[in-house]
């Protein structure tokens, strides 16, 4: 919760309040407290949100429980019209949504627009779900006896998920477990939690019925609330790496399933025969979209020389006619979602200086389309990052983009297998046998070949190595159904007038 001053306190009451989204409505949180809603680009607080307390997390889940049995035992067919007719009123209304997404965190509205479009694509997946949650069915494998398999739902499920993609990755999950039969508690992030409500509201209006999804807004307190209630059977997380320890630790102690996809430093490895133009508007575009704020963004430039220098300038070149700006004007990048996580940003070029890198271009300070008083850092470029420096060494999550220089493929490929996070990489050259190679021995979960930002398509499934990923599980995809399902097997027989009397044994033939 933000500490603000009393004048401050009294100028937020005023402003309107995103509530909690309990049985099929929007509900006051009742514990007391709230934590001010940023546009980004204006730096000034537009909305307030409900934290709710403990006794708030237990009506949630209460509701949802509540709805679990009859969402259960709906008809496929009935369940499926309802994510049919969700996904025609999203692809209707994306505009809207992208508008709300732009005025809480900060991204373009093209930005925006593509997050809501890759959020679809489960959303379609998740249509599809008879066909991904069939059984198995074996016959006569004894005398009369048949084993077959079901796949049913855990009950009510959690998910918590970030300020930095706040609709597309909780469709990463709720399509998917709604779908298959379980009831969703969603935590969004404070930092920009309309686009919830407006998902909660489209759902409602598709048909889901009251309970089966709840928003529920809040802090650490909530967090806690979701990992440690005994009648939430799986949480879902997306953050930075610490916390998705703690996520993962905390839920599992608890009993749960735990999907828990954490941070990322992920690498762009150049290889000399690689088409430089392309090079760096793959950087460009995989460093400073959604200003940085991406788990899967490309923060390091590892080039096999002699091809860096080459490289800077094309980089530097395109920099040069990036306008940074209001989303929802004509700006190729936004501000950053927070004033703090803005300077936390623009600390790390100090941190560069201090250990000897060449900053390039330096992104505090730029000319901006929009307000002075915007969260506002440019695209910056450093050079000749030591690889000892925490400029290297911790996720920055903003637009820093550093280049690192090596003297072979195999010294690259060394270094990137070396980090501590293995969530997303790519490699850009012409040759096939380096890229196949590289497929191979590089020890990260996503990765791409003259593709810089390897986010797999919904039917695969998403999720890194190492300190990337806490537990086995990835989203989406296969992974995702089998997740938010579990298998029942039965062994059947049933007797006909000739059986042949009591038998303690185990069937033979």
């Amino acid at each position: 919760m933000t500490t603000e001053s009393p004048t401050e306190q009294s100028s937020q009451a005023d402003l309107p309040l995103v509530a909690h989204w309990i049985d099929g409505t929007q509900r006051p949180g009742r514990s007391g407290r709230t934590a001010p809603v940023y546009d980004p680009a204006l730096g000034v607080v537009t909305k307030t949100v409900s934290l709710a307390d403990r006794a708030e997390v237990d009506e949630a889940v209460a509701s949802a429980a509540k709805a679990f049995p009859a969402w259960r035992d709906m008809s496929i067919t009935k369940r499926q019209q309802i994510m049919f007719r969700f996904r025609e009123l999203l692809n209707e209304r994306k505009g809207d949504l992208a508008e709300i997404l732009t005025s809480e965190h900060g991204k373009v509205l093209s930005d925006a627009l593509g997050e809501i479009t890759r959020g679809l694509e489960v959303v379609e997946l998740a249509t599809g779900f008879p066909h991904l949650i069939k059984g198995e069915f074996s016959q006569q494998v004894s005398t009369g006896v048949d084993v077959y398999s079901t796949k049913s739902p855990l009950g009510v499920v959690g998910i918590i998920s970030p300020f930095n993609f706040p609709a597309m990755v909780p469709m990463w999950f709720f399509p998917i477990a709604l779908a298959v039969g379980n009831t969703v508690v969603l935590k969004p992030s404070e930092k920009d939690p309309s686009s919830a409500m407006f998902l909660a509201d489209l759902l409602r209006e598709a048909g889901l019925p009251d309970g089966v999804f709840t928003v529920l807004h809040g802090d650490k307190e909530a967090v806690d609330g979701l990992l440690e209630h005994p009648d939430v059977k799986s949480i879902s997380f997306v953050g930075s790496t610490p916390i998705a320890q703690y996520i993962y630790e905390t839920a599992a102690r608890h009993g749960k399933r735990v999907q828990a996809l954490g941070g990322a430093k992920n690498h762009m490895l150049v290889l000399p025969d690689a088409d430089l133009d392309l090079v760096a508007d793959s950087a460009i575009n995989a460093g400073f979209g959604s200003a940085g704020e991406r788990c899967m963004a490309i923060s390091v430039v590892v080039a096999v020389e002699p091809v860096a220098d080459e490289l800077i300038d094309k980089i530097r070149s395109r920099m040069a006619g990036l306008t940074i700006g209001d989303g929802r004007r004509s700006c190729d990048m936004g501000p950053l979602v927070t004033r703090q996580h803005r300077d936390k940003v623009a600390s790390y070029i100090d941190v560069a200086l201090e250990d000897g890198a060449d900053v390039v271009v330096d992104g505090r300070g730029i000319e901006v389309d929009g307000d002075a008083s915007g969260f506002w850092l440019g695209p910056t470029l450093i050079d000749r990052v030591p690889l000892t420096s925490r400029v290297y060494t911790e996720e920055i999550f903003g637009p820093v983009l550093s280049v690192v220089r090596v003297a072979s493929y195999e010294e690259g490929v060394a270094l990137i297998n070396a980090g501590a996070f293995g969530n997303g990489t790519a490699i850009f050259t012409n040759d096939g046998g380096a890229a196949r190679r590289f497929q191979n021995e590089i020890e990260v979960g996503m990765i791409g070949i003259n593709v810089p930002i390897p986010v797999p398509v919904a039917y695969y499934s998403f999720g890194g190595f190492k300190d990337s990923i806490f537990g086995s599980s990835k989203a989406y995809g296969l992974q995702g159904f089998d997740f938010f399902t579990r298998e029942k097997a039965i062994t059947s027989r049933w007797l006909d007038p000739s059986h042949g009397g009591i038998n303690l044994g185990f069937p033979q033939n």
